[in-house]
């Protein structure tokens, strides 16, 4: 009796999730990501760095509806692991991102391909990183939608104590 209980139970989350809606980015996120974006370079246009906070806020968004993101993130990965998503692993956002924002006109940043436990099939993780043109991965801020189940994560590259992360050039990013 127990069993057919906990095979329906389980059957059930696995159909249903826990689907994630779309977070409506508050301006004062979209402003503090502005805010330590032009922290990289105060000779880049502030507004730039505003136009280029509220593009990655409004993409995470799109791309949380696009994935049918289910939360929390690992479960979301055994979904699209089994077939049931068809994307939304920490690749997939990062590399939506850095595609979308390639085609944006951002005259004076650079967005990269970062990875940590690079090879390590439970624990590699994908982001990206902004810096601007000319500057060192090192000093940038990392772009993580994944990591909160599309709740946008940023920080210093210095300051993220989750990760330790490496440039991506094996992934086709220069």
């Amino acid at each position: 009796m127990h069993r057919h209980f906990f095979r329906f139970f389980f059957l059930g989350f696995l159909l249903l999730g826990c689907s994630v809606k779309p977070i409506q980015a508050p301006s004062k996120q979209i402003d503090k990501l502005a805010t330590l974006i032009y922290g990289l370079d105060s000779h880049v246009p502030r507004q730039e760095s505003f136009y280029l906070s509220r593009d990655i806020f409004q993409k995470t968004k799109s791309l949380t509806k696009e994935f049918e993101l289910t939360s929390p993130p690992i479960w979301h990965n055994f979904l699209v692991n089994i077939g049931m998503r068809k994307k939304g692993l920490c690749f997939d956002w990062s590399d939506a991102l850095y595609l979308y924002l390639n085609k944006r006109n951002y005259p004076h940043y650079a967005f990269h391909l970062v990875g940590a436990n690079i090879g390590e099939y439970f624990s590699e993780h994908n982001a990206l990183v902004i810096i601007p043109k000319g500057g060192k991965i090192e000093k940038g801020i990392i772009i993580d939608p994944w990591r909160n189940s599309g709740k946008l994560y940023f920080s210093k590259v210095k300051d993220d104590k989750a990760y330790v992360w490496s440039h991506r050039t094996d992934r086709g990013c220069p």
